[in-house]
């Protein structure tokens, strides 16, 4: 699969699974549950055993974000956001035992949903934290991304990619009736 990581924060690497939005149905990456396990993995949470069902959540909360970050979120958005929040991972636990000091690491009761809400939790910061969302300039793309330039100008997902073609494109354009 063609997974991108280069968003700038984890929930819009989750939002750009679904790729080439200005399509009427855009380009589908979590296509099953194995799909979701493999971009779970390369995503930092280990490898989850997925289900169907947690596919189905995994794309609504990525929908969810897509229209927190760039778009009015609607009431509904908010609740998915905030449920999946309920299965942050629990906090660690000191402890006495034997005379020494040990932390306890609860194991979490549903990995996947545990995941689904550190992405959650990483949306809500990125939404109150008054960073710059931008989508890809590129008529082809529509990847979103941080804007953490300088100036606050980028203008595509990716120099290498995006940025690279639009350049190839307008120096062709500059330079094809000499």
């Amino acid at each position: 699969m063609d997974w991108v990581f280069d968003a700038g924060r984890p929930c819009l690497h989750l939002v750009n699974t679904l790729r080439s939005r200005h399509l009427a149905e855009g380009i589908e990456l979590l296509t099953g549950p194995d799909a979701l396990t493999e971009w779970l993995e390369l995503a930092g949470f280990g490898r989850l055993s997925t289900t169907a069902a947690q596919l189905a959540a995994a794309k609504d909360l990525r929908e969810a974000v897509n229209r927190l970050l760039t778009a009015k979120p609607l009431v509904a958005d908010v609740r998915l956001v905030n449920d999946a929040l309920a299965a942050a991972p629990k906090p660690d636990r000191l402890l006495v035992k034997g005379g020494a000091l040990r932390r306890e690491v609860p194991a979490p009761a549903d990995p996947v949903a545990t995941a689904l809400a550190v992405l959650a939790a990483d949306a809500v910061d990125l939404a109150t934290g008054g960073a710059d969302i931008r989508i890809c300039s590129a008529d082809d793309c529509g990847l979103r991304f941080v804007d953490a330039s300088p100036r606050r100008t980028r203008q595509w997902c990716s120099m290498s990619r995006c940025g690279n073609r639009a350049k190839a494109r307008a120096h062709y354009e500059r330079t094809k009736n000499r």
